[in-house]
Order: C-alpha cells, then structure tokens, then sequence
C-alpha cells in the first residue's frame, strides 16, 4: 500500500514571491518554469487569460517535479474543474462568489480567493477560509489598507497582487498579515520572447531573496 502524498504546504508560505505567468505559447511553459524553480520561485501562477494556459500548466505539471503549479483567474466553476484536472496545485481568482467559492472548497487544491474590501473578507472569514489574494493591490489602497485591516482582522493573511514592483515588494512583505506577494516583474516580455531563460532565472533569483 502506497503512502500517501504529502501535504501540500501553504501557497501563501511557498516563497515570497509567486510569478503570475500570462503564456501565449505553451511550448515555452516548462523551460520557463525550469528557470523560476532554479531561481528559488517554485510556486508558479499561470493565468488563464489565453489559450494556451491549459496546456501549459499540464505540461509543467508532469515535466517540471520541483514547481508548485496553480491556475490563476480563476472566475467560474468549469475553470475550477479545467485546471485541476490539469494538474493545478492551486487556485487564484481574483474575486469570489458563493458558486466560485464552493467550487474552489470541493475542489480538493488550495485556494486564493481575491479580495479588495473588508466586507470581502469578513465574508469569507464566515466561510472559514483566512487565505485570500489581495487584488488589484495598489489600486486597493496598497501597503496602507493591509496594515489598517491587521489588526482588527489578524487572523486574514494575503498574497497582496496587482502594480507591485521588486522596489514595493519588500514592504508588502513586512507586514504582519502578508505571507507573499504576486508579480511578474521577473518575466519580462523581451525575455520570453527571446526565450532568454538564463535571464529570467537571475530576476527570479532576485526576487526570492526580497523577503529580509
């Protein structure tokens, strides 16, 4: 008898920083998503804004070991069901509703549902759920709004996502309510382009040390 998987540690305590990866061709899903888990990002957010993101969080699932793969954008329940039966680690949307958020619980993977208000998130502190994404963060009210909801909801903890930049990240990451915080800064579109991976290695690189 076969021992059972581990669990899988909290998406919001698996790096400091969690890519947020937009690919238009799949082809260059696992290369990419070798050089982030080289870098020391093994959890990788591949949004489902194109096509190809299906494919691509697939093909990371089964030939990438080492990377944590989610599905980010998540907005419906056939969304759920695609990309866990990708092979989807987790889930990110970037906002929530009552079928969304059930769907999300059945779904068996960890989850992130956004929020962007203090309704939002007493909500699903009722729904037992304390793990939230933060989104759009800057135009949320930043590094600010966070700080004010610590302490009268200390028990919310977030992946703050949306204008955040390796020179905003360390801040985010201060705060007491904040276990990491999304971006795409280390996966600039020249780089992909190029398939210049040894660069997105290096920014990935940077990235993981932000936390001091």
């Amino acid at each position: 008898m076969t021992s059972p998987a581990p669990a899988l540690p909290r998406v919001l305590d698996l790096a400091p920083v969690v890519p947020v990866v937009v690919l238009e061709d799949a082809a260059d899903a696992v290369p990419l998503a070798r050089a982030l888990v080289a870098g020391g990002l093994p959890a990788i957010e591949v949004t489902l804004r194109t096509a190809a993101a299906l494919d691509a969080i697939r093909a990371i699932a089964v030939d990438v070991p080492d990377a944590v793969v989610g599905a980010g954008t998540v907005i419906s329940v056939r969304n759920v069901e695609d990309s866990v039966a990708a092979g989807a680690r987790f889930l990110v949307s970037p906002g929530w509703t009552d079928a969304l958020l059930d769907a999300m619980k059945a779904s068996g993977v960890p989850f992130l549902p956004g929020v962007s208000t203090t309704s939002e998130v007493v909500a699903l502190l009722e729904r037992g759920v304390t793990e939230m994404k933060f989104f759009p963060a800057e135009a949320a009210g930043g590094t600010a709004y966070l700080k004010a909801l610590s302490a009268p909801l200390p028990q919310a903890r977030f992946c703050p996502t949306g204008g955040i930049s390796p020179a905003s990240a360390p801040t985010y990451l201060a705060l007491p309510n904040v276990g990491c915080v999304g971006g795409s800064w280390m996966l600039p579109g020249d780089a992909v382009a190029a398939k210049d991976w040894d660069r997105v290695e290096r920014l990935a690189r940077e990235a993981s040390a932000l936390r001091g």
